[in-house]
Parts: C-alpha cells; sequence; structure tokens
C-alpha cells in the first residue's frame, strides 16, 4: 500500500525530500562521457562529498574500453559503484583491483599516489555507474 493518493502524483509542488535538481555538466573522457552533478553553481557539495559523477553507459567496441590514464586523488577518498561493467583500479603502491557490478569500492588517497581506471579484461566491455569523493582522510575502513 502507497502513501500516495494518486496513480501520477503533482510533483510539482515541494515536498520536503528534493530541494534542487542539478543537470550535470558532461566530461569527455576520450573512450566515454562523464556527467558531473557536483560541484556544480547551484550546489558546491552534498553532506560530506565534493564530486558527484555519473559513468556511462557505454559500450565499447571489441578491444576498446574505459581508459582512465594513471592520475592523483590528494586528499580525496573516493566511493565507486558500478550496475555494469567492470573497471580495473591499479595504483603507483602496486595496489589492483577488479570493481564488479554492485561491488563498492571505497578508495582513500594519500599522498603522492596515483592511479588508473580501465576495463576490467574479466568483463564485458561496457561501463555504467557513480563516483562520489568526499574530502579528507577520516572515512570508513572497506
Amino acid at each position: 500500500m502507497s502513501w500516495l493518493t494518486d496513480i501520477e502524483p503533482d510533483m510539482s509542488a515541494p515536498h520536503g525530500a528534493v530541494d534542487l535538481v542539478v543537470e550535470p555538466g558532461v566530461k569527455d573522457l576520450g573512450s566515454f562521457r562523464v556527467r558531473r552533478a557536483l560541484p556544480s553553481e547551484q550546489r558546491r557539495m552534498v553532506g560530506p562529498f565534493i564530486f558527484l559523477d555519473h559513468m556511462g553507459p557505454a559500450v565499447f567496441d571489441p578491444g576498446q574500453g574505459m581508459d582512465v590514464r594513471p592520475h592523483p586523488h590528494v586528499g580525496l577518498a573516493t566511493l565507486t559503484y558500478l550496475v555494469e561493467g567492470g573497471i580495473r583500479h591499479r595504483d603507483t603502491l602496486g595496489t589492483v583491483a577488479d570493481i564488479a557490478p554492485d561491488d563498492v569500492n571505497w578508495m582513500t588517497a594519500g599522498r603522492g599516489i596515483a592511479h588508473s581506471e580501465r576495463t576490467a579484461p574479466s568483463f564485458a566491455p561496457a561501463v555504467c555507474g557513480c563516483k562520489a569523493s568526499r574530502a579528507g582522510s577520516h572515512c570508513p575502513s572497506p
């Protein structure tokens, strides 16, 4: 049973749960696009999160895939959740981890550490998911 009185509720009136809808900007990363909702002019952060990205959906040609070259995340902790595809995370400490659909990966970056994100070879050549990043080092352990 629903608390809604109509099959199609009136969403024009404020209900308290959503106070702002942000239209994300699009960033082309070469092999796919990312929609970045945070930060925006309307909202700098939500709770502790200062970045919110939506990846995909993208389907890659055979032999192709996601290829985000090594880059630092100094002072950030990044939470990645995938719906489809697989991402191989590799960093300059030698850590290699594959992120699968319905997995959650929480990465806390330190100074002088860079990481790359590429399509994991054991998964379908596709990606769809989201990534949220927060500042600071006080993050839950995986």
